[in-house]
């Protein structure tokens, strides 16, 4: 297997402001991505939005919902500018790691994990995740709870889901939104987020808010947007669900034998995924194996003596040894830039 740079394309604003995360939903890596219709090609937007509340109706979203959620008239052009006109810079893993576990980041995740504590270890043994990933991916995710989003999401994704470029993908989400407007998750003045339609401190797109997201205070409510609970308990709850294993840790770095990629005999892994960085990896073998392959850890020191399988991840300069939590990081974002920079964060935090 040849040694290869990953690149992350990331948005410029995201490099200046630090604030918020890729979200659960890695929309670069979604599937059914099209070019955006040309003006001339899309249908008239009050003649599309007829239809699509008439779709609502059908779906049995009710009609205050309805009229309330869908009285825009206009597409919102600060999103179709956005969509079309993403400024990209191009990271490899190490640089962008590098430049969001700054010092200043890393101390400010240790004291949010002082501060909450309490509420932490509540919610840490009742999902049986540890705290410390918790507050790393609340902190990669919405800086803190800093940022958790501006824009209408209802009126963002209607807008780009009529723009045509992931229609599909976009609408569906549409119906998740309107959806949580109708069971009464959340008013619909508070119902925003990213402009493209990623919600809260845990930026969830709303398909997954309906699947994941938790009221931890139980005041009815599952407020990803106020709740510190509720934010915490969505995060727990999502990687619970996707196969987290309390007292497992994600990975760790390691060092390569002589000859580095060229002596490993772990071929890639061609996992039936949508998730392309699971197909980046190498295939899991025991750590016994990785050891007599020459594996050894970060300081030259051997491997665990335990009974568990990992992969090799590269990021060009670094190699990571990464075990099941870590594909429950990549299934929050499909991309090694996030899963290792939550990892990576998360040791630096403590116990």
């Amino acid at each position: 297997m040849r040694q290869k740079v990953e690149r992350l394309v990331v948005r410029r604003s995201t490099l200046t402001k630090m604030a918020a995360g890729l979200g659960v939903l890695c929309l670069a890596m979604a599937p059914h991505a099209q070019a955006p219709m040309a003006p001339a090609e899309r249908p008239d937007f009050g003649d599309w939005m007829s239809l699509l509340r008439q779709e609502a109706l059908s779906r049995g979203v009710t009609p205050a919902t309805i009229e309330q959620a869908l009285a825009f008239e206009e597409p919102l052009a600060v999103v179709v500018e956005r969509d079309r006109t993403q400024a990209e810079t191009i990271l490899t893993v190490d640089q962008y790691v590098e430049r969001r576990l700054t010092r200043t980041f890393v101390t400010n995740a240790r004291r949010r994990a002082i501060t909450h504590r309490s509420l932490l270890r509540s919610v840490s043994q009742a999902y049986q995740v540890g705290s410390r990933y918790l507050v790393a991916i609340w902190g990669l995710e919405s800086n803190f709870g800093r940022f958790s989003g501006v824009r209408p999401t209802v009126h963002a994704l209607a807008t780009l889901a009529w723009d045509g470029r992931r229609a599909t993908l976009f609408r569906n989400e549409l119906f998740a939104a309107l959806e949580i407007l109708d069971r009464g998750y959340i008013d619909h003045h508070r119902l925003k987020g990213s402009w493209a339609g990623a919600m809260g401190q845990t930026q969830f797109m709303p398909s997954s808010y309906l699947k994941y997201a938790e009221d931890f205070d139980g005041d009815g409510h599952r407020d990803i947007w106020a709740s510190q609970g509720d934010v915490f308990a969505s995060i727990a709850n999502y990687l619970k669900q996707h196969g987290w294993q309390d007292g497992h840790t994600w990975g760790r770095e390691v060092s390569l034998p002589d000859g580095g990629w060229s002596r490993m005999s772990g071929a890639v892994g061609l996992r039936d995924t949508g998730c392309r960085a699971l197909r980046e990896m190498t295939v899991a073998l025991p750590l016994e194996q990785w050891h007599t392959l020459g594996v050894r850890a970060a300081d030259k020191g051997v491997l665990p003596r335990v009974d568990r399988t990992g992969s090799l991840v590269s990021t060009g300069r670094r190699t990571f040894l990464v075990y099941g939590n870590y594909e429950s990081l990549l299934q929050y974002n499909c991309a090694h830039a996030y899963a290792l920079s939550v990892g990576l964060l998360a040791d630096r935090i403590g116990g």
